[in-house]
């Protein structure tokens, strides 16, 4: 139906027949003339129904419209000199056409293709037009060039590329599972795979060195505009490596990508920072470093304070930090709004000060020592005209909330360089968090996790209190891409007696640990390599590369924050029939 495709046409090929198919982007009648912008994937051509070269296409040409879709033959030939578009690559020529025929109709679209923004939920249910539209297949056409990008320089690693089960078991220390019932195995269920993790893992034992994969993964989680219950994943995992070997191996990956999508090198090696210094100077451990104010500690300057709220928090071993705020002019009803938000954020208060000549002005400013206000000023460099905030809680609740504050103001203020990308490294993780949910230690990162150090004895220790469980550091680190992680990893436990140690630290019973994970304490057993690996969000770099978002502008067929699919109307009821293979019952609903 065609030899040429629309977007390709050169002025070379003047004179030249071709043929072309495709959809009618825009139609303009000149009365004699009709013009028409044929569409295809590679771009639009305009081409030219005249009655002088064929009559018959040109009352053809009058009953075409919008989205229509049609083969075309004809010569190309040069636009009139001042009718170039040189903004398209076939601006500067035409087809004239003698040959038309109609594919197929289109009725009334439920939005316009060009001109027109459709809201989102009318863009998802009919994600087949929205992709019509320029600017997202463009995105489109981007991810699968990605794709390759990926594949070549794994392969160019020496990395093996595999395929690991969907229809996996069911384990715990991580998201909710996805699961999916047994008709073979009455009773039984499958779980969608959060990720590969164990599967990779098994690839390393059975000797293949160099795994990577781009594959689907599911978890079962409330969803935001980074997150869907279904997404793509870079996996990743070597054997014989340490931390510096898969930072090295990764960050070679990130800055082809990077220069594929933006056409600009990456300065490598990236910027590391330690999970201790992420938390104590930006209150989270993926910073947004497109902009620099970083917190500073005043806790040791208010110790012997008596400002009450100070004082109360440094007596009950919490820590008072600080921001500051420069070369901006903020009005009273700035820093009372300033306060508010703090408080939304769940702050119990938020103190400010503003520099002026003759010292801090503030509400707080005569209950603080000069000694105090002095040391502030040193300390943080102020200027005239600079604002203060100070925050007083307890360590990790006011490292939270004024990390978030950092992030408003840098917003609100116009900080942040939006044009700018700022690749880091958090490295050296806590092995364990508490969960108070559980009421027990849980793996920060996922339970094959290995610690920095020896791992023998560390349960014991930890239970006779010899060791603080927060204190212990995990080999594991994360990328994050402004103030977004767009990766994980870590090196994994490969001695089978070590991961049953990190069981007993997680209070995993050995018969739990045996039922859910034994095929791999068995594989473990069998001559495992050291080995560690990392798995990237695809979906989340192509959001951030290419300057969107929402991870939902960059999935073919996403959920909606509901996990709903407008375009299909998943997930739905099944059939009665279906349930009853299945031997299942939904509750509420009377058996029939």
């Amino acid at each position: 139906m065609r030899d040429r495709y629309c977007g390709t046409l050169k002025k070379e090929e003047i004179g030249k027949r071709v043929n072309l198919s495709g959809w009618v982007f825009r139609r303009r009648d000149h009365g004699g003339l009709i013009f028409i912008d044929l569409r295809d994937v590679t771009g639009i051509v305009q081409i030219v129904f005249s009655p002088e070269i064929s009559k018959e296409a040109h009352e053809i040409a009058g009953e075409l419209r919008h989205e229509y879709v049609i083969s075309v033959s004809g010569k190309v030939d040069k636009r009139p000199e001042g009718t170039e578009n040189l903004n398209i690559p076939t601006g500067e020529i035409e087809v004239l056409v003698d040959a038309v025929e109609i594919l197929n109709t289109c009725k009334p679209l439920p939005f316009q293709l060009e001109d027109e923004e459709p809201s989102e939920s009318l863009r998802l249910k009919y994600r087949y037009l929205d992709m019509r539209r320029l600017d997202v297949k463009k995105v489109f056409m981007e991810r699968s060039r990605a794709y390759k990008v990926v594949r070549d320089y794994f392969n160019d690693h020496n990395f093996y590329e595999f395929e690991t089960p969907f229809f996996t078991k069911s384990t715990p220390e991580g998201a909710r599972d996805f699961i999916v019932p047994s008709r073979l195995s009455t009773g039984m269920f499958y779980a969608l795979p959060q990720s590969p993790q164990l599967f990779k893992q098994i690839l390393m034992i059975a000797g293949f060195d160099r795994y990577f994969q781009i594959v689907r993964c599911f978890r079962d989680e409330d969803l935001r505009a980074d997150r869907q219950p279904e997404f793509t994943q870079i996996d990743v995992e070597m054997s014989f490596v340490d931390v510096d070997d898969v930072l090295s191996i990764s960050e070679g990956l990130i800055g082809e990508l990077f220069e594929a999508i933006t056409g600009h090198k990456l300065v490598l090696p990236l910027q590391r920072m330690t999970y201790r210094e992420a938390m104590e100077l930006y209150g989270t451990d993926k910073p947004d470093l497109r902009f620099d104010m970083a917190m500073y500690n005043l806790t040791d300057i208010f110790k012997g304070t008596e400002f009450g709220v100070f004082k109360k928090t440094v007596d009950e071993g919490g820590e008072i930090k600080a921001l500051l705020l420069t070369d901006r002019t903020l009005t009273r009803k700035d820093l009372d709004t300033s306060v508010e938000v703090a408080k939304e954020m769940g702050a119990s208060g938020l103190v400010w000060m503003r520099v002026e000549e003759e010292g801090f002005q503030s509400p707080v400013a005569k209950y603080l020592k000069d000694e105090e206000k002095e040391r502030i000023k040193n300390l943080l460099k102020c200027k005239n005209g600079d604002v203060v905030f100070i925050m007083a809680d307890r360590k990790n609740r006011v490292n939270e909330i004024m990390g978030k504050f950092r992030l408003y103001l840098g917003e609100k203020y116009e900080l942040i360089d939006k044009k700018r990308f700022q690749f880091l490294w958090v490295v050296d993780f806590p092995l364990l968090e508490y969960s108070e949910e559980e009421r027990r230690y849980v793996a920060r990162h996922h339970p094959f996790t290995s610690p920095k150090g020896k791992i023998k004895g560390l349960a014991d220790r930890i239970e006779s209190k010899d060791i603080d469980p927060e204190s212990i550091i995990a080999r594991a680190y994360d990328l994050v891409l402004n103030g977004v992680e767009i990766g994980g990893g870590s090196i994994r436990i490969h001695r089978a007696d070590d991961q049953m140690e990190m069981f007993r630290i997680l209070n995993i019973k050995e018969e739990e640990a045996r039922e859910k994970f034994g095929f791999l304490l068995e594989a473990l057993e069998m001559g495992a390599p050291p080995h560690g690996g990392i798995a990237f969000g695809f979906d989340r770099i192509l959001m951030m590369l290419l300057g969107l978002d929402s991870i939902r502008d960059v999935i073919p067929f996403p959920k909606t924050q509901k996990g709903t699919c407008l375009l299909t109307g998943a997930p739905s009821k099944v059939p009665q029939k279906q349930l009853n293979e299945l031997k299942i019952r939904v509750l509420g609903e009377t058996p029939r």
